[in-house]
């Protein structure tokens, strides 16, 4: 039996873990570059910090939009 939304069978509280452990990668990965490189380290970060900010604004914006509000950066009519 195939369902059609398989996410709804995790819970809530799945989506969340799912960030902490994204974000625990990435900061081992980004340690263990920078004690082989710290300016590897920082510029790699930097970037990385970047596209998390990116992102989060992205899910913002696109959760304000299925919820009929005002979406960042748009012309309003």
């Amino acid at each position: 039996m195939v369902k059609d939304e398989p996410e709804a069978s995790q819970g809530p509280g799945a989506d969340r873990w799912l960030v902490v452990l994204e974000t625990l990668f990435v900061l081992v990965v980004v340690v263990g570059l920078a004690l082989w490189s710290v300016a590897a380290g920082l510029v790699v970060g930097g970037v990385l910090g970047v596209l998390a900010c990116e992102r989060a604004s992205a899910d913002r914006r696109a959760a304000a939009g299925r919820h009929g509000g005002d979406t960042a950066g748009g012309e309003r009519q």
